[in-house]
């Protein structure tokens, strides 16, 4: 077997693509449970065991190149490191047809009970992640200042969790919270004008470059989800934004996700300027940042 373990191989499905004409985010999280699991066969780790479940408890994620309808693409995934209760993976997205590595996947695994305490692996368990384990070279992390306070964030999502949609490292359960934070996404940007007709109408879209995503707890089945956003960054054509994933009915939260993105031309396939008046609307929209 290689170093790099193979761990998903396909392509872009028309239904998978977005108003961007690109590979949608929530399809890459699809994919990366695809190759989470591979990856936890593979190390001889039960996915899912006795009330006890793998959630993604931090993703660092780098968007490099799109992908478009029919393009081919595959995943390699290896170790990186190994903590008490799970381990960080390092998965590369790559081109098959170009050969270009297009996503970067910075991945810490964390193994709990039904509570959502840690588990502790056992020591063989760390031992065949640790002989699997690589060195990683993928993009350096930033560090992105997060709300001084939820009070300024607004609610940008409603919705329940689907049993077909709920689990730990299942790939339909990562998708599950991309789809939630990709809707408020366009909630928060239909705020000060970037709304569908305006993008339609202009050409625009908005595209991602960059996820810093973690989740608390493993999504459970008919969990009313509410997502409360905010803007954290104006730049002439960058926008950064915070979402939070709560249990409606407790308040519990679920995941937390930071998005870096760019008002894109359409026709071009580049950054634009946003327009002076949703510039100056957006920028009334920014909720303080910690210190």
């Amino acid at each position: 077997m290689s170093p790099e373990l193979e761990t998903y191989r396909g392509v872009v499905y028309r239904w998978e693509v977005d108003h961007n004409d690109h590979f949608t985010v929530a399809f890459y999280f699809a994919h990366l449970g695809d190759a989470t699991q591979a990856l936890l066969d593979a190390l001889g780790l039960p996915p899912e065991r006795d009330g006890r479940a793998w959630i993604t408890a931090d993703c660092y994620v780098r968007y490099m190149q799109e992908l478009r309808v029919g393009d081919i693409m595959h995943i390699t995934s290896a170790p990186i490191a190994v903590v008490p209760d799970g381990f960080v993976a390092g998965h590369r997205l790559v081109n098959t047809g170009t050969g270009a590595v297009v996503s970067t996947f910075e991945q810490r695994l964390r193994l709990v009970g039904a509570d959502g305490a840690p588990v502790l692996l056992s020591a063989a368990e760390r031992e065949r992640i640790d002989a699997r384990r690589l060195p990683w070279d993928g993009p350096p992390r930033e560090h992105r200042a997060r709300p001084k306070s939820l009070d300024g964030l607004r609610d940008s999502a409603r919705d329940t969790i689907k049993p077909s949609e709920a689990g730990g490292s299942t790939p339909a359960a990562l998708a599950a919270y991309i789809h939630r934070f990709s809707a408020s996404n366009s909630h928060v940007i239909a705020a000060f004008g970037m709304t569908p007709s305006y993008m339609r109408e202009q050409r625009r879209g908005f595209s991602t470059f960059e996820f810093q995503f973690g989740a608390t707890r493993a999504l459970r089945p008919d969990t009313h989800i509410v997502v409360r956003s905010g803007l954290l960054h104006v730049g002439t054509s960058s926008l950064r934004l915070f979402h939070v994933m709560s249990d409606a009915r407790t308040g519990a939260e679920l995941a937390t996700l930071l998005q870096a993105g760019v008002h894109l031309d359409m026709d071009a396939r580049r950054p634009t300027p946003l327009p002076p008046d949703l510039l100056d609307r957006a920028r009334t929209l920014l909720v303080p940042l910690e210190d």
